[in-house]
């Protein structure tokens, strides 16, 4: 190969790596210039790119400046006339190494990749220049060119891979401890000393009031993203728990519902922090009671369903309740037990206005009046007494029926 001159001829090298068309002894000529050109990088990035706006010291700045000396002696010195790929896997290393330490800080990529672009605009300027002084042929100058860019893809790859690497642990890192600390959260007696660490090393800001969400598992896909950042989410045995800001006004309520939805669910009653494992609870036992379970698609609120709530609360008291309350129509037939089980019902809804029970049931007055007589029969003076009519009602709202076994 030729040494450059003005008018000499190079011979070119055969590949697709643009700096292997650059003649060897080019890295000659720009040898001396390339501490200079080092300098006025490091000091152009805080100028130009507004997250680095502050002196490159300490180990930031010793790893910026490490970054353009390695991208430069590598690209200038070792690379030209040689069909290498642009990094070896050390140099590889040390910018996917910038890429985590961006990351630990909190910048965004974005700002790092801009750095590498003010890198290579400076470097394609300067370089320019320094070849002109020298007499390189023109032609050279597109490889040339050519070879800074893509060298500046490849180191910005390589950040980039460090980058996201480093965001994918942290997440994992940040969800496990957030999951960790919903847990904590609802087994209760958490001391507020060790909530605020935990919700600290988890990322978390503690609200002042919260909800508990309970969802079924196999509607948690995407539950993730609906909830954002700002909500813990953990799944647990055939349920996924969320616990999320307390709603503060209606539409704020119908936001959260609808950033839930379609998905079934049940959003337990408004709690402080520490009392959070209570509005699980609540929200939790509605889910598991069959006669309320998930229903149709939508969230319900707790607080909207408390009676139906209490009611189910367990079902074997009340089936025992049912049983000694009932008991007295089991000798009906089963068409007429389920007659006057619905007029019973009604009856007692509507505290015995005949007029109000019998527009409710569809029927004539009369038959209100005849069905009365016959539950009299069946029932005889518990109807009139206060605390046998409570549990009368107690039970039919249940949805529980006389039933023969």
């Amino acid at each position: 190969m030729a040494s450059p001159a003005p008018s000499g001829k190079v011979t070119m090298i055969g590949s697709e790596l643009p700096w292997a068309e650059l003649p060897r002894d080019i890295s000659t000529l720009l040898a001396d210039s390339l501490p200079g050109l080092v300098e006025e990088i490091v000091s152009r990035i805080p100028q130009e790119v507004p997250e680095y706006s502050r002196p490159l010291e300490g180990e930031f700045g010793t790893a910026v400046r490490r970054g353009v000396e390695i991208a430069l002696g590598r690209l200038f010195i070792d690379l030209p006339g040689r069909d290498e790929p642009a990094l070896m896997p050390e140099t590889r290393a040390v910018y996917r190494q910038i890429g985590v330490g961006e990351a630990r800080t909190g910048r965004s990529l974005e700002a790092l990749l801009s750095a590498y672009r003010l890198g290579a605009r400076v470097t394609f300027r300067a370089v320019s220049a320094i070849t002109d002084r020298v007499g390189l042929e023109p032609r050279l100058m597109l490889p040339l060119g050519e070879a800074i860019f893509v060298y500046i893809d490849e180191i910005s790859a390589a950040s980039i891979e460090g980058f996201t690497e480093e965001q994918s642990r942290q997440v994992g890192e940040r969800d496990r401890r957030r999951e960790s600390l919903l847990r904590r959260l609802l087994a209760g007696n958490l001391p507020e000393a060790e909530g605020r660490r935990l919700a600290g090393r988890a990322g978390w800001t503690i609200p002042a009031r919260l909800v508990a969400a309970v969802v079924p598992a196999e509607h948690g896909e995407g539950l993730r993203a609906a909830v954002g950042e700002d909500a813990l989410i953990s799944g647990r045995t055939g349920e996924v728990v969320i616990l999320l800001r307390a709603p503060e006004s209606a539409p704020e309520r119908a936001r959260l519902a609808a950033m839930l939805a379609p998905r079934p669910g049940w959003i337990g009653p408004v709690r402080t922090w520490d009392r959070v494992e209570e509005s699980y609870r609540m929200a939790a036992g509605a889910a598991a009671t069959p006669a309320l379970a998930y229903g149709d698609p939508g969230v319900r609120w707790v607080e909207d369903h408390l009676t139906a709530i209490a009611l189910h609360a367990d079902p074997l008291v009340m089936a025992d309740l049912a049983a000694r309350c009932l008991g007295p129509m089991t000798q009906l037939r089963p068409e007429q037990r389920d007659r006057l089980a619905e007029t019973l019902l009604v009856w007692l809804k509507h505290r015995g206005e005949r007029g109000r029970i019998a527009r409710e049931l569809h029927v004539h007055p009369q038959t209100v009046g005849y069905r009365l007589g016959q539950l009299r029969d069946v029932f005889a003076d518990d109807l009139d007494d206060p605390e046998r009519r409570f549990e009368l009602e107690l039970v039919l709202r249940a949805g529980h029926r006389p039933n023969v076994e």
